[in-house]
């Protein structure tokens, strides 16, 4: 039994830890499975566990569901890493195991990350789950297709445990400042939208959601009552990405790309040129004034020419053979290549736009239809059913939808009416038009 020192009382755990559900029903998510009358719980409450996979993204409560049965079963339970386990302490637990069946007992032997187990160590499991010595759980966040020795996975059954979505993120964050285990004891302040925003930031992982929500209130600005008070402010300092740091005492570095940017953009070739010479003269690096064209020819051009990144890339290639001093007529040609082509920002718009949803959505799965069914498993999970394959079709277009369900009829491409980008738009036109009469 582990000892605990003065120190270790519950409160010094990390939030995720102190609200690790009790039992099935605490747990958050996966009713696809824990579900009334869905065939795992029943499998749990009845204690009539077999061997098996959960299969999953982290935070999602592989770990967890394993402690609820181990809560629950008659059977010995043993709690296996992966990580620290060799060899060695797999024929030792093995042993135990098969001491205990002789004596009318079973083993459930829990195996945390079981991907990282090589094929000697998953091997040293086969003998025992085949004659029933023990009941194998495995946890891995990778596709037990390609992770795990297709012999010990025929004898498991694969279940696939999904990210959480928003919403049960959400209701999970309030249970943590409702709950004594969490802050219930504390007068915390928090705007509604910000726990949206703590869940939507946790991209379907309830510990990173926990560890957050953790993090903003240790930080967040108490008040003479005891009051704890949450700001956005407060959130966006701790979701943050790290940002870039720059020299400080580079800004005219920055001024003069800036400047020759927006003149091409601003299809002024005398104005580009002139500030190309002031950079190149001043020794600027060839290759990275070339790296910011190549940028130009797809943010402010795109297919309105698309011309323009061939030329760019060219010029790179140019600058990378013969080096300045020759390269600056390169650069030239290329730049006013830029300023004299026809505009469109429809790409970096579409873009930004995409990424946008990328970043502030929960990621949703891939849908299955486009997935590619590689192994038996993945065919059983459905993965590529309903597949169409346009080369099959007249028009070598199909209504088979690519996008998740939440962001279906999304537009991100606007073509515009420059350049040879007016044919992209006639054509984009004409593939919707089809699709609406085909749907």
């Amino acid at each position: 039994m582990e000892q605990l020192s003065f120190f270790d009382g519950m409160r010094t755990q990390p939030l995720a830890a102190r609200l690790r559900p009790k039992d099935l029903n605490e747990f958050t998510g996966q009713t696809h499975l824990l579900g009334q009358g869905k065939v795992l719980r029943r499998l749990i409450e009845s204690d009539s566990i077999t061997s098996m996979i959960f299969w999953g993204p982290p935070g999602v409560g592989k770990t967890t569901l394993a402690r609820i049965i181990a809560n629950r079963t008659q059977a010995e339970f043993i709690d296996f890493s992966a990580v620290t386990s060799g060899i060695k302490e797999i024929r030792t637990v093995m042993q135990q195991a098969e001491d205990n069946r002789f004596s009318g007992g079973k083993t459930i032997v829990f195996v945390d990350e079981i991907h990282r187990f090589n094929k000697a160590q998953q091997d040293a499991f086969l003998p025992f789950v085949e004659k029933g010595s023990i009941i194998l759980i495995g946890a891995t966040t990778e596709n037990p297709s390609f992770e795990i020795n297709s012999a010990l996975l025929s004898r498991c059954k694969v279940f696939v445990l999904q990210a959480l979505t928003t919403q049960e993120l959400k209701g999970l964050l309030k249970r943590a400042l409702e709950d004594s285990r969490g802050f219930g004891n504390q007068l915390i302040n928090i705007e509604d939208d910000s726990l949206e925003m703590i869940a939507a930031f946790a991209n379907g992982d309830a510990r990173s959601a926990l560890t957050t929500l953790e993090m903003t209130v240790l930080n967040g600005d108490l008040d003479a009552k005891g009051v704890i008070t949450v700001t956005k402010e407060v959130i966006e300092q701790c979701i943050s990405k790290k940002s870039l740091l720059y020299d400080k005492n580079g800004e005219e570095h920055y001024n003069l790309i800036s400047a020759l940017h927006k003149s091409m953009r601003n299809s002024d070739p005398d104005a580009a040129v002139y500030w190309l010479a002031r950079m190149l003269e001043a020794g600027e690096n060839p290759l990275y004034v070339a790296r910011r064209v190549i940028r130009f020819a797809s943010e402010d051009i795109g297919l309105a020419d698309f011309h323009a990144l061939e030329v760019a890339v060219a010029a790179y290639q140019a600058c990378h053979f013969i080096g300045m001093p020759e390269c600056s007529v390169n650069l030239t040609e290329a730049v006013i290549y830029m300023a004299m082509a026809p505009k469109s920002n429809a790409l970096y718009t579409a873009y930004n736009s995409a990424r946008e949803d990328a970043l502030k959505q929960l990621a949703e799965p891939v849908p299955l239809v486009i997935r590619n069914a590689v192994t038996n498993l993945m065919k059983e999970q459905n993965y590529g059913k309903g597949y169409q394959y346009a080369h099959d079709t007249e028009e070598k277009i199909t209504n088979m939808q690519c996008l998740p369900d939440s962001l279906l009829g999304k537009e991100y491409y606007n073509p515009t009416e420059q350049g040879l980008e007016a044919k992209y738009k006639a054509r984009l036109e004409q593939i919707k038009k089809w699709k609406e009469e085909h749907s």
